[in-house]
C-alpha cells in the first residue's frame, strides 16, 4: 500500500557533543509519483484516478506550504491579488427586471466566499471546480458554489474521446477517510456552454433526450503541458530544488543556537522510500508504531555519528554511502555543517537569499509581502511598490478570463441581457490624486470628452 509523505523535519541533541543534528525530508519525493495515475475505487464503489502515487499529493503540498512562513504568505498574497476588488455582476445597462433577478441570485449565492475560494484553489493547484444547480424545470441556474480542489478527484477519462466526464468529491485524506463520496457530472472542459445546452435540449445533440440531471460541475484549469488529469503547479520547482529546506534549516539553526547554545553539526536528508522500508521491516502499521520506528532509527543514526568506535565507518542504506554524503545512495545523505562559519548565529545574508528565492519562485516581490529580513536591507520607493503591485494585478488577467467562463455561462443561460462579470483591480494612487486607491477595470471602457478611457 502506498504510504503518505513523511515530513521528518526535527532537530535532535547529539549525545556526547555540544551540538545538534537536523533531520529533513527530501521534498523532491513529494512529486516523484506526481505523473503516476492509478484507478481506484471509493468505499461506496465510485471509480476515480489517484492524485499522485499515494493519492495524498494535495495534502502533502498544503503541509509543506504551511510549514514555511514566506511560502504561505506568498500563496495568500497571490490569491488576494487574484481576488482584486472582488467579482461582481455589472448590471448598469440592464433593465430593472433583470437587475432584480441578478440581485436575488447574488443574495442566494454570495460571491466573495466563492470567488476567494476558487482563487485559492487556482493558485495552489492550477485548477478549480465550480458547481451549478438548475431549477426543476431546467430553464434557470439557481445555485453556484465551489468544491475545494483538494477533495476533488477525476473519474477516468472517456476511452473514446479522452474527455473528463465526472468529478468525485469527498474526504480523500488518509488521516480522516470518508465513506460517502459524491459523483458530479462534469461539463465538457473544452466547451462547457455547448455541452450544457445539448444536455438540456437547447441545442441539437446526438445524445438523444434532454437529461434529467440538474447538477453539473465546471472545471477551471490553467493550461499546462504536463498532465492529462491533475496539473503540476509551477512552484513545484521550489520543492524539487534545495532552497525550501535551506530556509527551514536556517530557522532551526538560529533557534537551536539561541535555546541551547548548540549549533547544528549535521543535516541528515532521508527519503520517503527509506522510511517505507523501515516501517515494512518493523511491521509498523499504525501512526504510533510508525512514529516510534522513525524515532528509533533517528536515534541509531545519531549514535552512529557520535560513537568513537564508528570513526571512519560507512553508513549502509541500500547502497554504500559515506557520512560526507558523497556515496551513491539517495535514501540517506549526511551533510556536515561547519558551524565556525556562522558563529553567533549570523545567518542574515543566507535568510535574505533563501527568502528571495522563495519569493522569486512564487512570482511575488519580497517588498510587497514584507518578508525580507535583516537590519540593513534595500527597500523600494513608494512609486516602485505601486508599480510592482500594479504589475502583480495585471498578471491576473489570464486567471480572470478562465474564472469568468463559469459566470458568462450563468448569465447567458439565465437570459440576463446587458449583464457581464467583472473583477476590477485596486490601483494605488499618488498623493496628488487626493485618494489612497481607486478601482480600475478593462470592461466597458468608453472614451470620455478628452479622448481618454474611463475605468
Amino acid at each position: 500500500m502506498d504510504k503518505p509523505f513523511y515530513d521528518c523535519f526535527s532537530v535532535e541533541l547529539l549525545p556526547m557533543l555540544n551540538a545538534r543534528v537536523a533531520f529533513v525530508s527530501k521534498t523532491t519525493e513529494v512529486f516523484r509519483d506526481s505523473g503516476h495515475f492509478d484507478t481506484r475505487i471509493t468505499p461506496d464503489g465510485k471509480e476515480y484516478v489517484s492524485w499522485g502515487g499515494s493519492d495524498q499529493l494535495p495534502y502533502d503540498i498544503i503541509r509543506l506550504i504551511e510549514a514555511d512562513e514566506t511560502l504561505a504568505t506568498c500563496q495568500l498574497f497571490n490569491a488576494e491579488v487574484c481576488y482584486g476588488s472582488g467579482l461582481r455582476y455589472c448590471t448598469e445597462a440592464a433593465t430593472e427586471s433583470v437587475k432584480k433577478e441578478v440581485e436575488e441570485f447574488l443574495l442566494d449565492n454570495p460571491l466573495p466566499d466563492y470567488f476567494l475560494g476558487v482563487c485559492q484553489d487556482l493558485k495552489h493547484f492550477n485548477f478549480a471546480v465550480s458547481v451549478i444547480i438548475l431549477n426543476e424545470d431546467g430553464d434557470r441556474i439557481v445555485e453556484l458554489y465551489r468544491k475545494p480542489a483538494c477533495y476533488c478527484r477525476f473519474a477516468p477519462a472517456d476511452p473514446t474521446t479522452g474527455r473528463l466526464t465526472k468529478i468525485i468529491f469527498g474526504q480523500f485524506r488518509d488521516s480522516q477517510p470518508g465513506d460517502k463520496f459524491e459523483e458530479i457530472e462534469l461539463l465538457d472542459p473544452r466547451s462547457p456552454w455547448r455541452d450544457l445546452q445539448q444536455r438540456m435540449g437547447r441545442r441539437a445533440s446526438r445524445k438523444g433526450e434532454p437529461t434529467k440531471e440538474r447538477k453539473f460541475a465546471i472545471l477551471t484549469r490553467f493550461p499546462g503541458v504536463d498532465s492529462p488529469y491533475y496539473p503540476i503547479p509551477h512552484y513545484a520547482a521550489l520543492f524539487k530544488g534545495s532552497w525550501y529546506n535551506i530556509k527551514r534549516l536556517i530557522g532551526e539553526a538560529k533557534k537551536s543556537k539561541l535555546q541551547n547554545a548548540a549549533p547544528i553539526k549535521y543535516v541528515i536528508e532521508v527519503s520517503q522510500r527509506y522510511w517505507e522500508k523501515v516501517f515494512q521491516e518493523k511491521k509498523a502499521v499504525t501512526a504510533e508504531a510508525q512514529q516510534k520506528a522513525m524515532n528509533d532509527r533517528k536515534r541509531e543514526m545519531m549514535e552512529f555519528l557520535t560513537d568513537h568506535e564508528n570513526s571512519g565507518a560507512v553508513l549502509f542504506s541500500g547502497k554504500n554511502i559515506s557520512p560526507d554524503g558523497k556515496g551513491e545512495s539517495s535514501d540517506i545523505v549526511v551533510n556536515p555543517i561547519d558551524s565556525k562559519t556562522k558563529e553567533g548565529g549570523d545567518w542574515e545574508s543566507d535568510i535574505a537569499e533563501a527568502v528571495n528565492m522563495v519569493c522569486f519562485t512564487m512570482r511575488v516581490h519580497s517588498n510587497l509581502v514584507g518578508s525580507v529580513p535583516g537590519k540593513a536591507q534595500t527597500n523600494n520607493s513608494g512609486s516602485d511598490k505601486r508599480e510592482l503591485y500594479t504589475i502583480a494585478q495585471a498578471l491576473q488577467k489570464p486567471y480572470h478570463d478562465l474564472l469568468f467562463i463559469v459566470h458568462d455561462i450563468i448569465i447567458r443561460y439565465n437570459g440576463w441581457k446587458e449583464v457581464h462579470p467583472d473583477c476590477p483591480f485596486i490601483q494605488l494612487t499618488t498623493l496628488d490624486e487626493h485618494a489612497d486607491a481607486k478601482e480600475v477595470t478593462t470592461k466597458n471602457q468608453k472614451p470620455n470628452e478628452d479622448g481618454q478611457n474611463n475605468a
